[in-house]
């Protein structure tokens, strides 16, 4: 049996091609996998954009929400970590489909091996912007206020949001790519602070980084980004000796 790692799928992003056609992709991949998952982690940002107000959530991707709980209702373990699209997550997933949910990083034994597995968003030094508007999304009275704007206005100014956000790391030349340093990133810092308390760590597995990118940190330690599923459709797959990073 086999564990599988996926991240960032983005769904219901109006400017990332045809949304419809990504979440049929995705939900092919994961009946294509059930045969042989004993696990299966979804690392964030299964969404663009999630809110759950008291008796609504946001319309459609009923496929892939579907599929999740069948396979949750079949016996495969489904892990959730929560990304920064989808931080407003408030117990609907987690009844409706069965998905266990992660807010921080985890240290996890599978199969014999250690891991460390996070989204990968507001760790390690630096990006202190971010780190403060995340708090302000995590304020609970923040998220009250939000919850009194009508739906239709709330999620059409978070998804307006979120594309401006696109826009303009594009434009200050932030795409990354598989040739990049990824030593020089906050994820890579955190995990060699890591390993000074935790040295049995095998693998640490983020998504956050829309680029397949792996390295090995020591003799034991493989670092991975998991990529996307908007251009890669990149995963990665456990099969108790090794943790390979390929594609659909």
């Amino acid at each position: 049996m086999k564990v599988y790692f996926a991240s960032d799928f983005h769904l219901g992003a109006p400017e990332m091609g045809d949304d419809k056609q990504r979440e049929l992709r995705l939900v092919r991949w994961l009946d294509r996998i059930k045969a042989d998952a004993d696990k299966i982690f979804l690392m964030g940002d299964l969404f663009d954009f999630w809110f759950e107000y008291s008796t609504v959530v946001p319309k459609g991707h009923v496929r892939i929400l579907g599929k999740i709980a069948e396979l949750i209702d079949n016996g495969i373990e489904i892990h959730f970590f929560i990304g920064n699209h989808d931080l407003w997550q408030f117990g609907y997933l987690e009844k409706e489909t069965g998905l266990i949910m992660h807010e921080k990083p985890e240290l996890m034994d599978l199969g014999g091996k250690h891991f460390l597995l996070a989204h990968g968003d507001a760790i390690g030094p630096g990006d202190n912007g971010y780190k403060f508007l995340r708090r302000i999304f995590t304020n609970k009275v923040n998220q009250c206020l939000f919850r009194w704007l009508h739906p239709d206005l709330g999620i059409r100014l978070a998804h307006w949001c979120t594309y401006r956000s696109r826009v303009g790391k594009k434009l200050h030349g932030r795409k990354l790519s598989p040739d990049m340093n990824a030593e020089e990133l906050s994820q890579y810092k955190y995990v060699e602070a890591e390993l000074q308390t935790h040295p049995e760590i095998d693998y640490a597995v983020f998504g956050h980084v829309h680029c397949p990118i792996e390295r090995m940190m020591n003799t034991r330690t493989k670092f991975m980004f998991l990529g996307d599923w908007i251009e890669h459709f990149s995963y990665a797959v456990f099969d108790g000796k090794d943790l390979i990073l390929t594609n659909d």
